[in-house]
């Protein structure tokens, strides 16, 4: 059984992989829009890997005989024109999400609820890839600058991401 604290804050949690899935369409669209289909591709992907994540916490609640809600967020907001910036405020936000996680994890300790512990521990090294991930094509950007053959390329590479579960990327 899980608590009605833990449950909560699983509840909060799912909003905010909601809120991620959001955030990077709406990235996905400002690529577009300043054409980089491959940086929107890439995007695209990584909304429908989060809104997997807010249908696994979903479904561990209910699992664990808890209830699930499905509450509304705020708007997203993409800042920035480029694709280094656009990253970094990615990077920034799996920040945010990992301080959450870990807060979770937390919590499920603290509650002896090794069940939660031991499905936290998914998106634990979720958020280690997560992060490893922006932080190396932020670090590839910086090396490239504004040189638009580099940018070309590492647009071409992002627009190559393979889907969630191994379909061929979205254009």
């Amino acid at each position: 059984m899980i608590s009605k604290n833990l449950n909560d804050e699983l509840n909060k949690q799912i909003t905010y992989e909601f809120y991620s899935s959001h955030l990077y369409l709406a990235m996905a669209a400002k690529f577009a829009s300043i054409d980089f289909t491959g940086a929107s591709t890439w995007m695209k992907t990584q909304a429908e890997e989060e809104r997997i994540h807010a249908i696994k916490i979903m479904d561990f609640i209910i699992e664990a005989g808890g209830e699930a809600k499905i509450t509304g967020f705020e708007d997203p907001e993409v800042k920035g024109e480029d694709l280094k910036l656009i990253f970094e405020q990615a990077l920034e936000h799996e920040r945010f999400v990992t301080e959450r996680i870990n807060f979770l994890m937390s919590l499920a300790g603290d509650e002896k609820n090794y069940a939660a512990v031991n499905f936290l521990n998914w998106f634990v090294n979720e958020q280690v890839e997560e992060e490893a991930t922006a932080e190396a094509i932020i670090k590839s950007l910086k090396l490239i600058g504004n040189d638009g053959n580099g940018l070309y390329q590492i647009d071409k590479e992002l627009g190559a991401r393979i889907a969630v579960g191994g379909a061929e990327p979205q254009k």
